[in-house]
């Protein structure tokens, strides 16, 4: 009972964290290992003539079980880094690509 009571005074103490960020995007690479390449499509628009313009970034994710392939759409989340250029993980994928 003294346990439930020390556990329950520290998560109390510790500050809540903001949610973690998280994008939508497709798998355009799978050639290594653990690691696709997403890319998020957004749009933005121009300063001068306010025309709405598509850009794409593409992000590093970390996939432990190598089961995301070319063209699925994945949901990612910002995390840690896990080496030079991979700041994400694939938290699901929200639909798998077509199969030759």
């Amino acid at each position: 009972m003294v346990a439930e009571q020390h556990d329950a005074a520290a998560t109390a103490s510790q500050p809540e964290r903001p949610a973690r960020l998280t994008k939508v995007g497709r798998v355009v690479s799978d050639k290594m290992d653990k690691t696709v390449v997403v890319a998020v499509d957004f749009t933005v628009r121009h300063r001068i003539y306010q025309k709405a313009m598509r850009r794409t970034h593409k992000f590093k994710a970390h996939d432990e079980q190598n089961t995301c392939k070319a063209g699925d759409r994945v949901r990612i989340e910002e995390t840690r880094p896990l080496s030079k250029e991979k700041r994400w993980i694939v938290r699901e994928i929200l639909h798998a690509a077509a199969q030759d």
